[in-house]
């Protein structure tokens, strides 16, 4: 048994039992994978997937049983090269940072700038992508912290914890009948064309639950990942927008007026979450802990160590 076997049994499961795409993304021939999938499975003396000619299907019993053991060795040998870089190289390495375009634009400049001032060696990818990327992407061992609204709670192999909440706002052009009302309701607001995020994006679901339950049907013209360009399409007139409040920028955004409606919409909770068993080096967790400063080392450390629901 050696290691390139284990992370074939993990890459064939992650590209759906496609060995030709195992192959691609190990750079290494279907033939030696093939190989190298019978080579374990007569080490073992089971069969780990189910087959139809030469095709593979799925797993099979022990094949299930076998595929988180073979998560926790790959995790644990990713664990060990990052021990031996902590003390080999304490103020060096790679760190990735997976989050929304939300959050990247509007959350976390001042904690990045800080960061590469502290540690300049660092090398810091800040990769932007949806909230069920980031999650994929912290499973996969590809991200060290991520960071979104949504998707991140409730997953097993995550562990998460509160960052930050906030509320949507209204954002309309300057002028706009919106700013003489003293109190906007949801009828106000579903008069008017709507420009908003993109399903499964910055607490989306929370305005289409609101408007559900008054049994408003609003007019989504226009939805975006990114809370700029609503910004520039209210800017444009073509409708009223609904975006996370700290997107609004009173010196960038002049041309535009924020209308706070807190009675409207309810709480949306930023989360951090890192991967649960993941060994962090220590710039990592003085990131987290910059972000939010109750998050210590200790702290974390002791909720990735704990398994799901104890």
């Amino acid at each position: 048994m050696n290691l390139q076997q284990l992370r074939i049994v993990r890459e064939t499961i992650r590209q759906s039992f496609n060995l030709t795409e195992v192959a691609n993304a190990l750079y290494t021939s279907q033939p030696g994978v093939s190989k190298h999938i019978k080579d374990l499975e007569d080490e073992l003396g089971v069969e780990i997937f189910e087959r139809r000619g030469k095709r593979l299907l799925g797993l099979t019993g022990p094949g299930q049983e076998l595929s988180g053991v073979v998560e926790r060795i790959l995790l644990d040998t990713q664990n060990l090269r990052r021990i031996a870089d902590q003390f080999a190289n304490r103020e060096t390495g790679h760190f990735v940072v997976a989050t929304t375009h939300t959050q990247a634009r509007y959350a976390l400049p001042g904690v990045i700038k800080w960061f590469k001032q502290d540690y300049p060696k660092v090398h810091l990818t800040l990769h932007q992508g949806s909230p069920k990327e980031i999650a994929e992407m912290l499973a996969m061992g590809e991200a060290d912290v991520g960071i979104a609204t949504e998707s991140l709670d409730g997953i097993d192999d995550l562990v998460t914890f509160p960052y930050y909440s906030w509320r949507h706002a209204v954002i309309v052009p300057q002028g706009h009948p919106l700013q003489k009302r003293e109190q906007i309701t949801l009828e106000d607001i579903g008069e008017y064309p709507i420009i908003t995020y993109h399903a499964g994006f910055t607490g989306r679901s929370h305005i289409d639950q609101v408007f559900a339950q008054v049994g408003i049907v609003p007019d989504i013209v226009l939805s975006a990942i990114d809370a700029d360009v609503i910004k520039t399409y209210v800017g444009l007139g073509l409708g009223v927008g609904l975006v996370a409040s700290m997107a609004f920028d009173p010196e960038q955004d002049r041309d535009l007026a924020l209308l706070k409606v807190d009675d409207l919409f309810p709480l949306n909770t930023t989360r951090l979450a890192v991967r649960r068993g993941a060994w962090l080096r220590s710039y990592a967790y003085a990131f987290i802990e910059k972000i939010s400063p109750e998050l210590s080392e200790a702290v974390v450390k002791e909720a990735i160590r704990q398994v799901r629901g104890e």
